[in-house]
């Protein structure tokens, strides 16, 4: 890790144990001007870790306390994402200053980190997550163009085999709730899902393709 300085912006889990991983884009134009409001009180959100595209990682704050990355989110019916988990940033511009595939020296030593992390803390796989996963109506990062089934193979998270038959479409929302997101806005959550799982679309439609995902990863959590 680089030195850094810390951020100020955390606080007590108070004796929540970490069982979640969440995984975000900066969306911002470069590494220093996610350093400076990571790093800001005045910001008031942090992230435990900050990769940078050059694979330059900065640890921000200390895993045993709660840093301020989620905001408004759930999963799997629980609201306290902060307190349950451990928030890392990739440097990258996002959907807003154009958003770009992640670099190779990123995954290089992301991958490594979530590894050690998930063994740590006993993560289960269902538990690593993206941003848009607990902030389906708010958020879009990492995005559609992270490697999830890079991370998967490399057993951090999980990835359908695309194996299974569509699940009928009327069973869409409850399927897409058991696997953890808050389907409250069914849209959002499908359009969630699909940046995570099927991003070869980003409509919020369940068509066959996302269907079919949602069944086998279904069957794997």
């Amino acid at each position: 890790m680089s030195p850094a300085a810390g951020s100020p912006n955390y606080n007590s889990r108070d004796g929540v144990a970490v069982d979640m991983l969440v995984l975000h884009y900066t969306g911002m134009k470069s590494c220093q001007d996610a350093l400076d409001r990571l790093c800001d009180p005045k910001a008031e959100v942090s992230a435990h870790y900050l990769i940078d595209e050059d694979g330059t990682a900065y640890q921000l704050v200390d895993e045993a306390e709660r840093a301020w990355h989620a905001g408004v989110a759930s999963w799997r019916g629980q609201d306290n994402i902060n307190s349950r988990s451990i928030g890392i940033e990739l440097v990258n511009p996002g959907h807003e200053f154009g958003y770009r595939p992640f670099t190779p020296a990123q995954y290089d030593v992301l991958i490594p980190l979530c590894r050690d992390i998930v063994a740590r803390h006993a993560i289960p796989a269902r538990n690593v997550v993206g941003h848009s996963d607990v902030a389906p109506a708010r958020k879009t990062d990492p995005g559609e163009l992270f490697d999830w089934q890079r991370l998967a193979r490399e057993s951090v998270g999980l990835w359908p085999d695309w194996l299974a038959d569509p699940c009928d479409a009327a069973k869409a929302p409850d399927l897409l709730g058991e696997i953890g997101y808050d389907v409250s806005d069914e849209a959002a959550a499908i359009t969630a899902f699909q940046r995570h799982f099927a991003p070869h679309r980003l409509d919020g439609v369940a068509d066959a393709e996302t269907r079919r995902a949602l069944a086998a990863l279904h069957t794997l959590i």
